[in-house]
């Protein structure tokens, strides 16, 4: 086993998980009420959002509107407009006479986010590339940061620094908003993501694809960055087959 990889979920037969059987929800925390902007239902919608983006609420896992709400300490008025939220999301699915689940991975959203990211991500490049003057200081620092955690062998901060890294680049390109565009419509993206951290060398041809893009930046060479930037955004559909077949109870069948 690769020293990074995550073990699939065992049942306690001990044979692989395929999604069928309950699971504790100690991947969330209570929410703290008048902690944070919003109201109570935008707190709960973005815990567990980022839970089922994190994979630490799984593809399939069965979700108790009871148990939700006990964990998170909460009433199940603003956890059913929560739910509501995340149905349209494509991150819940709601079955009546069957019960509510994290969403199984569908492999057209991936690929639909895969598109619009990268189209997205070079029109923001070629700007920030147009600028007089473009300090890539903060983004050598994010390098740095996910050189570290690929040591640790720590996915988890790499992909927040991987995360980040993109951002400043829509941050120097003038794109704030578009950054928040693409992070709405790339939860499914986001898990094949984190799911294909751990394969053998794929840290460090991500840190490649980083330096390269960086350096192009820095020198402001669009045609070189585009095409690093172009390969880079693409490898997670090189990397999904390999996924699914690692990960088979998480993927929906296609229709």
């Amino acid at each position: 086993m690769h020293p990074c990889s995550v073990p699939r979920r065992r049942s306690s037969t001990g044979n692989e998980s395929t999604g069928d059987e309950a699971r504790p929800l100690n991947a969330l925390a209570p929410i703290v009420r008048g902690v944070g902007a919003g109201r109570t239902s935008d707190r709960i919608f973005a815990a567990l959002s980022a839970a089922i983006c994190g994979l630490r609420l799984e593809p399939g896992q069965p979700l108790s509107e009871t148990e939700l709400a006990l964990t998170l300490g909460v009433s199940r008025t603003p956890l059913r407009e929560a739910i509501a939220r995340l149905v349209d999301q494509g991150l819940v699915d709601v079955v009546p006479q069957v019960g509510t689940r994290v969403s199984l991975i569908c492999e057209r959203s991936v690929a639909e986010a895969q598109f619009i990211r990268e189209s997205l991500e070079v029109a923001v490049y070629r700007d920030a590339c147009a600028l007089d003057h473009r300090d890539v200081a903060r983004m050598r620092g994010l390098v740095q940061r996910q050189t570290a955690a690929a040591d640790a062998c720590d996915p988890e901060a790499f992909f927040a620094a991987d995360e980040a890294m993109h951002e400043q680049i829509y941050l120097m390109g003038g794109h704030a908003g578009s950054w928040q565009a693409v992070r709405r419509i790339k939860p499914h993206l986001d898990r094949v993501r984190r799911l294909g951290l751990p394969a053998p060398g794929l840290f460090g041809a991500l840190l490649a694809d980083h330096t390269s893009i960086t350096d192009s930046l820095e020198r402001g060479d669009v045609m070189r960055g585009e095409k690093h930037l172009r390969a880079h955004c693409r490898r997670v559909l090189t990397d999904a087959p390999t996924v699914r077949t690692t990960y088979p109870y998480y993927f929906r069948e296609p229709d």
